[in-house]
């Protein structure tokens, strides 16, 4: 068995750095071929199946809506990738592996929405930078004025580093692309009825309440190399630290403030979402620390890899060397 799971641990290593490279080359793919989209409409097909009038019911739906996606998205993905693997060897299944686990990540993707929003600021043009916002907000962007906006922007690069990319990345460690696509199943379903208004509020609370739970490690993981790839950058590693630990408990969200608050500290900027919270002390903001942050982001992806998912990745094999179900089934997540 050593031979069989160092050479598993092998293409793992691939998938994750072939995937990294479709994105950053590639970006997103398109809408049409988007897992991500189709799982938004399942979600859509089922949410009307489970409304129901007694809460309870709708509750219990809600989880079992949950439970099915994230099975009929994540079980035919590990049989592909099984057969694959077991039928044609190493280089089909690392190729369809990584093309498959890119789909629940974007590292390039967050810039081709943010860069448009600074370069419009840059030419003093507002309403451009409107318009590019609703891609990564759910604020008003009638609403909001040049500081508010870059704030806005800085914002999501910064928690679209956790759920975006490096949760994907850590459920890949463990559970293989299997795992990451799981993960894409309760982030997208939290985004779409994780809502506490009347129409999501029982139907979503299991899928907001996983989507926390799934984050949590990730979110703390992130920040802390947030604040190292800020210091590898140049920029100010000791008051993204500083304010990481004073603000990140201020957001609503028990997981968003902490890549907040170290991308606020790292740029020495103040974020702030109306009436919900500010991080950070305010020394001024600019378009640039928009594209500042996008190399911070980036950063942290690429440590995150090398610190988290290849250690991560060797003990899961070590321990599965050492287990008794090593000896009668292969690990080919």
């Amino acid at each position: 068995m050593f031979t069989l799971d160092v050479s598993w641990l092998i293409d793992s290593v691939f998938i994750f750095a072939l995937a990294f490279l479709i994105d950053l080359v590639l970006g997103e793919y398109p809408d049409r071929i988007h897992p991500t989209i189709g799982i938004g409409k399942i979600i859509l097909y089922l949410k009307r199946k489970a409304k129901n009038v007694n809460p309870r019911v709708e509750k219990a739906n809600g989880v079992l809506m949950a439970l099915t996606i994230m099975l009929v998205v994540s079980f035919p993905v590990f049989l592909l990738l099984f057969w694959l693997r077991l039928s044609f060897g190493s280089i089909p299944y690392i190729i369809a592996g990584a093309v498959l686990f890119k789909a629940t990540f974007a590292v390039k993707g967050m810039g081709q929405y943010t860069n448009p929003i600074a370069k419009a600021l840059k030419q003093n043009d507002l309403a451009e930078a409107r318009k590019w916002l609703p891609y990564i907000v759910r604020r008003d962007p009638n609403s909001l004025n040049e500081r508010q906006i870059i704030s806005a922007a800085v914002e999501s690069i910064a928690e679209s580093t956790t759920d975006g990319i490096t949760a994907p990345f850590f459920f890949f460690a463990l559970f293989g692309v299997p795992g990451a696509f799981a993960y894409r199943v309760v982030n997208t379903l939290d985004s779409m009825v994780g809502y506490k208004n009347v129409e999501n509020r029982n139907i979503g609370w299991f899928s907001a309440n996983l989507d926390t739970v799934a984050n949590y490690i990730p979110a703390r993981l992130t920040a802390y190399l947030m604040v190292a790839a800020s210091f590898l950058l140049g920029e100010d590693w000791r008051e993204s630290w500083r304010i990481l630990q004073r603000d990140k408990h201020k957001t609503a969200s028990p997981n968003a403030g902490y890549t907040i608050s170290a991308m606020a500290g790292a740029l020495n900027i103040q974020l702030e979402k109306q009436g919900y919270y500010t991080l950070g002390d305010d020394h001024g903001i600019s378009p640039e620390h928009i594209s500042k942050a996008l190399r911070v982001m980036t950063l942290t992806a690429v440590l995150f890899g090398l610190v988290v998912v290849v250690p991560v990745l060797a003990l899961r094999i070590m321990l599965w060397d050492s287990s008794a179900l090593a000896v009668y089934t292969p690990l080919y997540l």
